[in-house]
Formats: structure tokens, C-alpha cells, sequence
């Protein structure tokens, strides 16, 4: 069964950090590009975060450049993303899911946000809130 699951959101204050977990099972991540998208309640999923498997060209949102770092590790099957700095803005669902190996390439190269389109498994979700 070809399955993602996201863990590692929590409440957190304002300042302080998390780190989310993108872990597989029943497919290897090797060949796939992952996502990292989040959705606040009222607003429309967006593009936090990418990471493609050809290069390892990673993509980032202007609203988290340098304060989030996605990394992946095929050996345990799992994308992490690290969120340092969280704002009350940053609170929202967040999803991970896999693309095409060089999607990340592209976006960072082209300078476009990543589309949730491009992205084909999901996992469900996991809640972040940033608040005092």
C-alpha cells in the first residue's frame, strides 16, 4: 500500500520550531520529487517547500526563505522539513506529497511557486499552530 504520513506539528509559541517528517511506505522516495504544502482555514493550498530526487534542488516559498530547510533521507525513507522562526502565519495544515524527480528543479530554476497540480500522492496532514 503506497502511503505517505506526515508527523511532527504540535502548538508551538512564536520564535520557535518544529520539524516535520514526510515518511513512505510501500514505494521508495528515491525517484520522486517531494512537497511540502500547507493550507490555512479560508485560504487555498500553497507551495511551502520541494525537494527533487535528480539533483536535490530544493525550492522555497518567499515567505519561509531562511527560516525553513527541507532535507530528505532515502535510506529511512523520509523528507524532513525544519521550521525555524515560525510566525502566527505560518499555522496551518501542513501536506506533504510526491512530484516528478526534477519539479523542484524546475520551479527553482523557472522562480515559480510549486503547484499543487504537479503533485500526485498526499499524505493527510499535519497541524501546525503557532501561537502564544
Amino acid at each position: 500500500q503506497v502511503q505517505l504520513v506526515e508527523s511532527g506539528g504540535g502548538l508551538v509559541q512564536p520564535g520557535g520550531s518544529l520539524r516535520l517528517s514526510c515518511a513512505a511506505s510501500g514505494f521508495s522516495l528515491d525517484y520522486y520529487a517531494i512537497g511540502w504544502f500547507r493550507q490555512a482555514p479560508g485560504k487555498e493550498r500553497e507551495g511551502v517547500s520541494c525537494i527533487s530526487s535528480s539533483d536535490g534542488s530544493e525550492y522555497y516559498a518567499d515567505s519561509v526563505k531562511g527560516r525553513f530547510t527541507i532535507s530528505r533521507d532515502n535510506a529511512k525513507n523520509t523528507v524532513y522539513l525544519q521550521m525555524n522562526s515560525l510566525k502566527p502565519e505560518d499555522t496551518a495544515v501542513y501536506y506533504c506529497a510526491t512530484g516528478v524527480h526534477y519539479i523542484c528543479t524546475y520551479y527553482s530554476r523557472r522562480g515559480i511557486p510549486s503547484r499543487s497540480t504537479d503533485f500526485g500522492s498526499w499524505g493527510q496532514g499535519t497541524q501546525v499552530t503557532v501561537s502564544s
